[in-house]
């Protein structure tokens, strides 16, 4: 139907008439969308005989979806992405109306779309049935490369963040083992028996408090010795804070946020549910009279 350049880089426009959409309880099925088409010829029928015309709009068709809009303005008043695009039917008497039934991203409920398209239903049909295609393909291809270059987006966001939070909650209990050993030296001297201090040591009678430097051996002036520094390991390096250095390498495949995993197993799945093509006749009744 169209070069793939076409439906990648740019879109194919058409025009046709909206009779609106339904909400249908299956995702596929010819008797599914012949109902939904039914009932919304018949809605469009009432609107007629109340004076008002069935609005036009212009579908641009592409790799990344299906869109609908204001042929004046170029307003978007829907947005079908393809993957959530599972049936598209045309019909084979008249070849003006074509339906396809799409699931709704916000409220994940199946809708039909119906249009009137000037003699071209069966043309705009198989488009949608080739931009899902190239769009699968596509998705395949670079499927890989997109998704893990997102992984390790997501990976060294949500480590930054843990860094973030343990480095805050190792800086609040350093300064807890500060206060608490001040207490226990004010509480441990003599009352009144306050001696000059070398300028090594604080009013306390403590070494000031150094995360760099060496661990001393020298005996403070009360008698007593520091407490021990714990010996790091020299199998793995840890930061100042005790935290291990990060490696956007090490993610597992489940440390990225949960929201960007189900998108794309929402695509697999869309995609490999498939697109159902398919021609058929929608009704004979009275009512099928150009909108």
């Amino acid at each position: 139907m169209h070069t793939p350049e076409a439906l990648s880089k740019h879109y194919i426009p058409y025009n046709a008439k909206f009779l609106g959409s339904t909400e249908v309880e299956q995702p596929k099925g010819t008797e599914v969308v012949r109902d939904a088409v039914r009932k919304l010829k018949f809605a469009r029928h009432i609107k007629k005989s109340e004076g008002q015309k069935t609005p036009k709009v212009e579908l641009q068709i592409s790799i990344y979806g299906v869109k609908i809009l204001d042929p004046k303005t170029k307003e978007v008043q829907h947005n079908c992405q393809l993957h959530r695009i599972s049936f598209c039917a045309d019909d084979k008497t008249d070849k003006r109306i074509f339906t396809f039934i799409c699931k709704d991203s916000e409220s994940n409920k199946h809708l039909c779309y119906v249009f009137d398209s000037e003699k071209c239903a069966e043309e705009i049909t198989l488009t949608i049935g080739q931009a899902f295609d190239l769009a699968y393909r596509k998705f395949l291809e670079s499927g890989g490369k997109d998704v893990e270059t997102r992984k390790q987006i997501a990976g060294l966001q949500k480590r930054i963040q843990e860094l973030e939070t343990e480095n805050t909650e190792l800086k609040n209990k350093v300064q807890d083992l500060e206060n608490q050993l001040r207490i226990t030296q004010v509480h441990a001297s003599p009352a009144g028996s306050v001696t000059p201090k070398s300028p090594s040591t604080d009013i306390f009678d403590m070494v000031p408090f150094s995360p760099i430097s060496p661990q001393s051996s020298t005996p403070t002036r009360n008698g007593t010795q520091p407490p021990p520094v714990p010996s790091r390991s020299t199998e793995i390096k840890r930061d100042l804070f005790g935290a291990e250095p990060f490696d956007p390498f090490s993610c597992g495949a489940g440390d990225f946020p949960p929201d960007i995993q189900s998108k794309l197993d929402e695509m697999q799945e869309g995609f490999k549910m498939g697109l159902t093509l398919e021609g058929t006749v929608f009704s004979l009744d009275p009512l099928d009279s150009r909108c």
